[in-house]
């Protein structure tokens, strides 16, 4: 006689999460070979050495290519667009941290109590890193 496991409810915040977690895996991947793609269109492969390369097409911030060889890079990455890309691919990788470090965690805590703070302290974590991302951005 076997003992069939039970389904997990599909409405259930768990499975919200979860779902949460794959769909912003897959979204992470589409902006970085969007970011990609834009870093060949702006001619960065041709004047950039590869770590400087990877970090103006992952954060497309103009400081981090003032020094190159690349004419007018503030007039390509410092609008608005760009902004609220980077905005958005930073809210949703640290979401999707936030959300991989609490499920490992709650793995792990077993007492409620433990497992609230976890979640409060893993909430603030999250909400101080958008502020401070934020503030790179439109700093910069």
């Amino acid at each position: 006689m076997s003992i069939s496991p039970r389904a997990r409810p599909t409405g259930s915040w768990e499975h919200l999460l979860w779902t949460f977690t794959r769909l912003s895996g897959l979204a992470l991947l589409l902006f970085g070979a969007f970011s990609l793609a834009m870093g060949f269109v702006y001619g960065g492969r041709t004047q950039l050495d590869l770590p400087g390369f990877m970090r103006w097409m992952f954060f497309p911030n103009p400081n981090h290519v003032v020094n190159s060889d690349i004419p007018d890079v503030t007039a390509g990455w410092s609008n608005a667009f760009w902004q609220i890309y980077s905005m958005l691919m930073i809210a949703l990788a640290s979401a999707h941290a936030m959300n991989g470090v609490r499920m490992v965690l709650e793995d792990y805590l077993k007492r409620p109590l433990a497992v609230a703070v976890l979640r409060m302290l893993i909430g603030g974590l999250w909400i101080a890193a958008l502020i401070v991302a934020v503030y790179v951005i439109l700093a910069s």
